[in-house]
């Protein structure tokens, strides 16, 4: 795992980037924040889509729910980045329309996207 510190608007984002998968549970997403709060002070993260495990994009399994929650209990806030069109599901869909409408979790297209996002909330 690298983590890259980004400054944009006098805002410090960490670029998380990995040929691994680093969240497959609540607890490994728990660890990152630390590792990433610890390592570089940020409190906003860019995760590439290829870090989370399969599950998570499986709402039934509750994964991506309890794992922005938190999140949002850490006040950390992510964007994850990735080609997400390859997901079928309408829940899902739904699910990544509501969180790019909040203030704490997006679903982007490219790191650039991300880092204008999370430099502005």
């Amino acid at each position: 795992m690298k983590i890259t510190a980004i400054k944009e608007n006098d805002v410090e984002i960490a670029l998380v980037t990995s040929g691994e998968i680093l969240i497959t549970d609540v607890q490994s997403a728990l660890d990152l924040m630390a590792t990433v709060n610890y390592e570089v002070g940020c409190n906003r993260i860019i995760l590439p889509k290829s870090v989370l495990s399969e599950a998570f994009f499986d709402l039934k399994t509750r994964l991506a729910g309890e794992i922005l929650q938190k999140f949002i209990n850490y006040q950390t806030k992510i964007a994850i980045v990735g080609d997400f069109s390859i997901y079928a599901s309408e829940n899902l869909k739904d699910f990544m329309y509501e969180s790019n409408k909040g203030k704490d979790f997006f679903f982007l297209s490219t790191d650039q996207q991300a880092i204008e996002k999370l430099s502005r909330m």
